[in-house]
């Protein structure tokens, strides 16, 4: 689904392939790293591999990141820090003006700012991945393409109207995607949102309110434990453990199957479809192939 966008802004001159990745400060405990607009899976990547080595050596390490392009999924890299037994939180901004309204707001001020936890869990880690708003713009895109609607309490149309039709984020005049917690609530999301600005945006260079930057660039704040610095990993076990059994023995709600924990459907998820393949929607799928002869790229030769 992003193959076009990421295409798209190599186009506009928004990514620089090949860009250096250049650590500007250089600290035991901590690095400041710009990407000089390389794609953000790159550089965040090297990041994180960077920002492990250095929490293995201390017990915690930070990385703030600069013009670094999209970096996709915070959860990939939560969940292979875990896998190595960190417990990290990430965030990102989006130095150009996002598709989010402030709460009480009906202009695009803000990006989608998500924020990522993880920790080590026997079957499947504890990762919570999600965005300050109410739903990813990833999201929205997909029930786009497949001419779904969404939810409501997740967006609202150019005219400050409450809406479940996607097209009215995309369509002039624009809509806003909405904080997280929603007409009512969604002060928290929008405060939450601001916080990321500044982690991610002021503090580490990357900025905020750019024209000059892409919506899909990122700055990032990444942040790593190590935890059998703080405490043994057979207690850390025993109480994932623990946790996990009193969780889901909890009494449910009608028509409720189970009790889950955070990262538990992505996992499922995960080894579904490296067994079933990805459904991809028919809209995307025409994308990719008139991308695919635009570019003269032969889709079969492809993996």
């Amino acid at each position: 689904m992003r193959l076009m966008q990421y295409v798209q802004m190599i186009d506009d001159g928004f990514v620089q392939i090949g860009g250096e990745f250049e650590v500007v400060v250089d600290e035991p405990a901590f690095s400041l790293i710009d990407g000089h607009l390389n794609y953000g899976q790159v550089i965040a990547t090297k990041a994180l591999e960077l920002t492990m080595e250095k929490a293995r050596k201390t017990g915690t390490a930070t990385a703030m990141i600069r013009d670094c392009n999209h970096v996709g999924r915070l959860g990939s890299y939560a969940d292979r820090a875990a896998n190595e037994g960190f417990a990290v939180a990430m965030a990102v901004n989006g130095p150009g003006i996002g598709g989010v309204a402030p709460f009480g707001g009906m202009e695009r001020k803000m990006g989608t700012n998500p924020i990522c936890m993880a920790a080590p869990r026997a079957g499947a880690n504890f990762v919570l991945d999600m965005t300050t708003s109410a739903t990813a713009e990833g999201k929205l895109r997909v029930s786009y393409q497949k001419g779904e609607q969404v939810p409501p309490g997740m967006m609202i149309d150019g005219h400050g109207n409450p809406s479940t039709d996607p097209a009215d984020y995309y369509n002039e005049p624009h809509g806003c995607i909405l904080p997280l917690g929603g007409p009512l609530l969604g002060h928290k999301g929008y405060g939450l949102s601001v916080l990321i600005d500044v982690f991610c945006g002021m503090i580490t260079g990357s900025g905020i309110c750019r024209t000059d930057r892409s919506p899909g660039a990122n700055g990032v704040w990444l942040y790593l434990l190590d935890i059998e610095r703080f405490t043994s990993r057979a207690e850390y076990d025993a109480l994932t453990e623990k946790y996990t059994e009193h969780m889901k023995s909890c009494k449910r709600m009608p028509g409720v199957d189970e009790i889950l924990l955070p990262g538990e459907i992505e996992a499922r998820r995960k080894q579904q479809r490296e067994a079933e393949g990805v459904a991809i929607p028919d809209e995307t799928w025409r994308q990719i192939n008139e991308l695919a002869d635009k570019l003269d790229v032969s889709i079969a030769d492809i993996g």
